[in-house]
């Protein structure tokens, strides 16, 4: 039933999408839908492209793994957007441009410029494109047992197929009608869950014990190798094999291999790792690597998620689709209560993971937290019904987000990169979407909140300084911009990369290459302005900005 909930989904997604064919004739129409989209519908469309698969499995999944300090990422999702109502949606659209390279160019009159920041919107797509297909892949598999391959492929043949027919015309309405779905599947059956688990479980929810024994006899099914260390004998049936006692040790666990564990075991620990229901677990701050300096990882994913969401290309090209300035922050702003409404939510299914399903944390399967529990909770034909409409729901969420993002991908390429026509942008989305499938084959085992929140990391060090100080600044200079942009992605995907290369030890230095906005993002602010200082703005500099900041729909009054 699970799988089969994918398909009207599916050809939902297909069928809206094809409303956009008719009327897309210009790259205008492709990219930002001739600017004829109204704010709530535009609004709508923002939020179910938003709410990709790290809000919908990945935020809960973190709860089960790290704790309830994970419910930073959705104040920091949402407090994006009242940055962007307030410092970039209404100027960005008074720009004129169709997409963020293209705002460069405007505002700073060079195409190398424009090419760099192609770039950036690429590596951004990249993180951020790769999750959504792995997550495809991994609740399919879960809830059908299909190989992880092909809800890679669906996925990327449903985005690829509705972006080359119908352009942004038809992502808008995909994206509309896919939130008000998803917000359909998450809210029931989280109220469906807290009715359904009892009073014991809830108040469990609340006030949760460690996890340090099973309390009941519980397969762990490890997908890729994981190592694990024993701290007491514990008899273990492998593979439905006869039970064997493993005497305390550390074990490297095949991947592909499922554990039985007898109720009343002790749990094995995983080095690093929160244990559900812990003290750590349950304090409100993140610290997910043990690094001893929670205050200082809370704040840095806060900067990334916050000031990355103005710097996310697939988000700022939708202010581009408003009509006028007045209209896109209005979508800003009915945007934020949309996204308020749905993250209430990641709690529930969260907090409600931890206490039925917190084994999920052994073999690093948290993000399917959301679509394992109605099973868990009802093992008949409720918990099986209720499970599909999650499945469906977690379907929608990453086709509406992967379409947005395809969308930036065909922009920077076939519009900033190397500019073509409509026919090369249509044929650069599929092209695009089978690039990702191919790197998100053998990344099945990704972190998906985790990896998003690098693409934020990035957006933030780039993107969020090019706009606030090419909106607000008028002393920004080309090369300001260059040398600041390079120095933050520099800062934020080299600090990552060196982190997974170095394999620190827990600690300052691991914290700070791992999660590096808290100082990447105001070393990029800083290196645009001081360079900035040390040179003279271009000559258009004054009437770029009052293009940016005059009310473009106010009538003129009388001559005198």
């Amino acid at each position: 039933m699970s799988a089969v909930a994918i398909i009207p989904v599916v050809l939902a997604t297909l069928l809206i999408g094809a409303r956009g064919v008719a009327a897309m004739r210009s790259t205008s129409d492709f990219l930002v839908a001739s600017r004829r989209i109204s704010p709530t519908l535009n609004a709508a469309a923002v939020s179910g492209e938003y709410l990709s698969a790290a809000s919908f499995l990945g935020v809960a999944g973190l709860v089960v793994k790290d704790g309830v300090g994970a419910l930073w990422y959705p104040v920091g999702f949402t407090a994006g957007y009242l940055l962007m109502l307030t410092l970039v949606a209404a100027p960005m659209r008074r720009s004129g441009a169709l997409t963020v390279p293209d705002f460069a160019e405007a505002r700073l009159g060079s195409a190398v410029l424009r090419r760099f920041s192609a770039t950036v919107v690429l590596v951004i797509a990249c993180l951020y494109l790769v999750p959504q297909f792995t997550a495809a892949g991994q609740v399919l598999t879960l809830v059908s047992g299909s190989p992880y391959w092909v809800g890679v492929v669906v996925a990327g043949a449903a985005v690829s197929i509705t972006l080359a027919l119908g352009g942004m015309r038809a992502a808008t309405y995909v994206q509309a009608f896919q939130f008000v779905l998803k917000l359909m599947l998450f809210i029931v059956p989280a109220i469906w869950l807290i009715l359904q688990a009892g009073p014991d479980t809830r108040r469990e929810a609340l006030a949760p014990v460690a996890f340090t024994h099973f309390g009941q006899e519980t397969d762990v099914d490890f997908r890729l190798g994981t190592r694990l260390a024993v701290v007491e004998p514990t008899a273990v049936r492998i593979d439905g094999g006869p039970a064997e006692v493993l005497v305390p040790g550390v074990y490297t666990v095949p991947g592909e291999t499922r554990w039985s564990f007898p109720a009343g075991a002790r749990v094995p620990e995983i080095r690093g790792a929160v244990v559900p229901g812990s003290g750590p677990w349950q304090r409100p701050l993140l610290d997910a690597d043990s690094t001893g300096h929670p205050l200082l990882a809370t704040l840095s994913v806060l900067a990334a998620t916050a000031l990355g969401t103005m710097g996310l290309p697939h988000v700022l090209v939708r202010f581009h689709t408003s009509p006028d300035g007045r209209s896109a922050r209005r979508t800003a702003a009915i945007t934020v209560f949309l996204l308020g409404t749905f993250y209430f939510f990641p709690a529930v299914y969260g907090l409600l993971g931890a206490v039925l399903l917190p084994e999920l944390y052994l073999s690093g399967a948290t993000d399917t937290v959301v679509v394992a529990l109605p099973a868990r909770v009802d093992p008949g034909w409720t918990g099986s019904l209720f499970t599909a409409l999650l499945t469906a729901g977690a379907f929608a969420a990453f086709l509406a987000t992967s379409l947005g993002l395809l969308l930036a991908v065909a922009g920077a390429v076939s519009h900033d990169l190397v500019p073509g026509t409509l026919r090369r942008l249509r044929l650069t989305a599929p092209v695009a979407a089978g690039v990702v499938v191919l790197l998100a084959l053998p990344a099945a085992r990704i972190d998906v909140g985790v990896l998003v929140t690098s693409a934020f990391a990035v957006a933030a060090s780039t993107f969020c300084p090019l706009l606030v100080l090419g909106i607000w600044w008028p002393r920004l200079t080309l090369r300001g911009a260059l040398i600041g942009m390079a120095a933050g992605f520099v800062a934020s995907a080299g600090g990552m990369g060196a982190g997974l290369v170095a394999g620190l030890e827990p600690g300052l230095p691991s914290l700070l290459l791992a999660q590096p906005a808290i100082w990447s993002v105001p070393l990029a602010f800083a290196t645009m302005m001081l360079v900035s200082l040390r040179g003279d703005p271009p000559p258009w500099a004054e009437s770029a900005m009052l293009r940016l900041h005059l009310d473009e729909t106010r009538v003129a009054g009388p001559r005198r």
